[in-house]
């Protein structure tokens, strides 16, 4: 099985090189960020037509501006083509993630200065954002109920989607019946790097945003962190990956099940990772790995992913185990072990973690309430899965009386003489005098 993960051990020393060289594949291809470069400078410089000419080399569809925007009777047309029952499911969805979003939202407060005063902060909404729903390696109907209602919850007004087009120009009515009920004001029907820049920049057409939201691929990836600045971003999500950290309790099929769920993305820059205590387990899962590629679609792109960007690691121990998860920071991290919730709190670095046998990664993917738009290569060890306080600013409010004033004044005048700035020592003095 040469086409399969390798199987290493941690306790040797090729094990470990392996495990490096696992950790090192870079999250965004070199190309990937020269190519986002040279784009965005165009639509930068051109843009609707710059946006046009690109729509047409990478997606086969030639589209003026004044198509760029989806019209109602689109979005009628898309909702008529969804089955009862996926208009059901769509529905199931939205409740779960609006549910779990209005719990997590974060409150304003306010607290007592020693003197009378008020501080504290205030939550307001983003006044416009950009989401981006993939639609080129996979229509990703889901992101968009992923991210576009956590938008609403947090009471952005004007909500913006972008998604590829097919080469007529036409967008999958599923993804557009998903990004029409889960709330979006507007949507256009481009996709990659110039959909990106179109938002941060802002065209004739299209006016820029405040910040762009939603995982995509390599190249989109790489636009997002080069506009990063002229726009904010959530985070870096780029192409999927799980790591599973198991016993021998885990069933080897459903193990492989999981790690294929994320290698069928169909980019082929997915990862995945399989660490466990268990030779067995490790052995069986190769061979269930083998057996149940071969009965999935995209065969070439999950077989890259399997031979280049997917590792199994045979630990000494779970704790030992917990390590090697921390390290590789995980954006999907499943523990299925006899006990999960004790190692549950070893685990310092991961997107999403989907505890015991009844928790498939799958659920989070698609329905359980939490968005799946995580922190993919390594960025869950400093970002976090996207929330609704992502479409929110924070603002500090300081309310202070006189006597407040007063009492600071010896300080303001210390650090106004250290930091040789005497109009600030001046600015309290003066309220001060009368």
């Amino acid at each position: 099985m040469s086409n399969m993960p390798p199987i290493c051990r941690w306790d040797e020393p090729e094990g470990i090189r392996a495990f490096e060289r696992f950790l090192r594949v870079p999250a965004i291809a070199p190309e990937a960020a020269e190519q986002a470069r040279r784009v965005l400078e165009e639509v930068r410089r051109g843009g609707d037509r710059a946006v046009a000419r690109f729509t047409r080399r990478f997606n086969g569809a030639r589209l003026d501006p004044a198509r760029f925007r989806v019209g109602d009777d689109e979005i009628a047309e898309a909702r008529a083509q969804v089955s009862p029952a996926v208009r059901r499911a769509i529905a199931d969805v939205l409740r779960r993630v609006r549910r779990f979003a209005r719990a997590g939202l974060r409150r304003s407060w306010e607290i007592r200065s020693p003197r009378g005063g008020r501080l504290g902060e205030l939550w307001v909404a983003l006044g416009r954002v950009g989401v981006y729903v993939p639609g080129g390696a996979a229509p990703l109907a889901s992101t968009a109920l992923m991210t576009i209602p956590l938008a609403r919850v947090a009471g952005v007004p004007e909500v913006v989607a972008t998604t590829p087009c097919r080469p007529d120009g036409t967008v999958e009515p599923h993804v557009l019946s998903a990004i029409a009920e889960a709330g979006a004001t507007e949507i256009y029907r481009l996709g990659g790097i110039q959909a990106i820049g179109a938002l941060a920049f802002g065209t004739a057409t299209i006016r820029r945003v405040d910040k762009i939201v939603g995982p995509g691929g390599p190249y989109v990836t790489a636009a997002k962190r080069a506009v990063y600045g002229d726009v904010a971003l959530d985070m870096v999500a780029g192409p999927s990956e799980v790591a599973v950290l198991a016993d021998e309790s885990a069933r080897a099929d459903c193990v492989a099940a999981d790690l294929l769920s994320q290698a069928e993305h169909g980019t082929g820059h997915e990862r995945t990772l399989l660490v466990t205590p268990s030779m067995a387990l490790a052995e069986a899962v190769r061979r269930e790995l083998a057996a149940q590629s071969r009965r999935l679609g995209r065969r070439r792109m999950i077989q890259r992913v399997l031979t280049r960007r997917s590792l199994i690691v045979v630990v000494p121990d779970l704790a030992v185990g917990c390590e090697a998860i921390n390290r590789f920071a995980p954006e999907h991290l499943e523990i299925l072990t006899e006990s999960p919730r004790r190692w549950l709190s070893r685990i310092r670095c991961a997107g999403a973690v989907f505890l015991g046998p009844w928790t498939p990664e799958s659920a989070g993917d698609f329905v359980a309430g939490p968005s799946h738009v995580l922190p993919t290569g390594g960025t869950a060890r400093f970002f976090s899965g996207l929330t609704a306080d992502d479409f929110r600013r924070r603002m500090s409010v300081l309310e202070l009386t006189r006597r407040d004033l007063l009492e600071m004044k010896p300080s303001i005048d210390a650090f106004a003489r250290i930091e040789e700035l005497p109009g600030h020592a001046k600015s309290a003095a003066l309220r001060l005098e009368r």
